[in-house]
């Protein structure tokens, strides 16, 4: 069993990207991360460089797994046996890497944590446990309300917000939200529901990358909650995604939050795999 270990996205993309695109429900986070340093460059995330990787079966022609980290962010694990993610974590120490933190696949995860414990005596602490889904037949919520993309004069608000959702769910948010917001009203995939002309709730739209597209991230004001906002503005964006050509929405859930798993399962999304993000202490 051999991984192969890069700091080259043009060879992830070479060695990973067909892989990446047959399984692009469980690679959903790789394929945006590297959709993301493509455009906005290697230090988007943070001063060190991120490194990719890709892993076959001994004897086997095509890659079997594959995995993104973004100092400092947590490693993040894509489709990977457990074999292969317990062999990263000794590679990876081979290597003087030291990640702050594992995501991916429950299973993955735990057999990356259990060789990278025994290896390094480290603790854990989970950040936030996360269920993915599918979307299956699209069941708008009635009525849906107006939906709109976001508009400039919103940026403030839908900064505050988006800082507000992080710290709501518990994990590091990502670097310079200012400008991601502004980059995602230019570009149309940033929606907001109104209530009486005003913006009550809103949702991503990932671009279309190897047919999939993901919701996220999806925040209501506390105070706001509990009147179907969220649905509505979700529902939109599932039909954007459709409408530029992906065959697969995807999206991720808090497990903790009971009140947005029943409400996406409502809307028609279905449960893929179960994940965790553990930091390293």
């Amino acid at each position: 069993m051999t991984w192969t270990v890069s700091s080259s996205p043009t060879e992830f993309h070479t060695g990973a990207g067909e892989f990446l695109a047959a399984h692009r429900a469980e690679n959903t986070v790789l394929l945006t991360l590297a959709h993301r340093l493509g455009r906005d460059g290697l230090h988007v995330f943070g001063p060190q460089p991120p490194r990719f990787g890709w892993w076959r079966a001994e004897g086997a022609e095509s890659v079997g797994a594959a995995f993104l980290w973004t100092p400092p962010f947590p490693l993040r694990l894509g489709r990977m046996p457990v074999t292969a993610a317990g062999e990263l974590a000794t590679v990876l120490h081979g290597q003087g890497e030291r990640p702050s933190g594992v995501g991916g696949a429950k299973a993955a995860v735990a057999a990356f944590t259990e060789v990278w414990q025994r290896l390094t005596g480290a603790a854990t602490e989970v950040e936030v446990e996360e269920r993915l889904y599918r979307l299956g037949e699209l069941t708008p919520p009635t009525p849906a309300g107006p939906v709109r993309p976001a508009r400039p004069a919103e940026h403030g608000l839908l900064t505050r917000w988006t800082e507000a959702f992080f710290t709501e769910v518990g994990v590091p948010p990502v670097p310079d939200i200012p400008g991601v917001i502004a980059g995602r009203i230019a570009d149309g995939t940033l929606h907001v529901r109104e209530d009486g002309g005003r913006p009550v709730s809103m949702a991503g739209v990932s671009p279309v990358l190897a047919g999939m597209s993901r919701i996220g991230p999806v925040y209501t004001p506390p105070e706001l909650r509990g009147r179907g906002y969220a649905g509505g503005v979700v529902a939109a964006g599932c039909a954007r995604a459709v409408a530029a050509g992906a065959a697969e929405v995807l999206l991720y859930t808090d497990l903790a939050n009971p009140t947005s798993n029943s409400l996406y399962q409502r809307l028609g999304f279905r449960a893929v795999e179960d994940c965790v993000v553990l930091k390293f202490t």
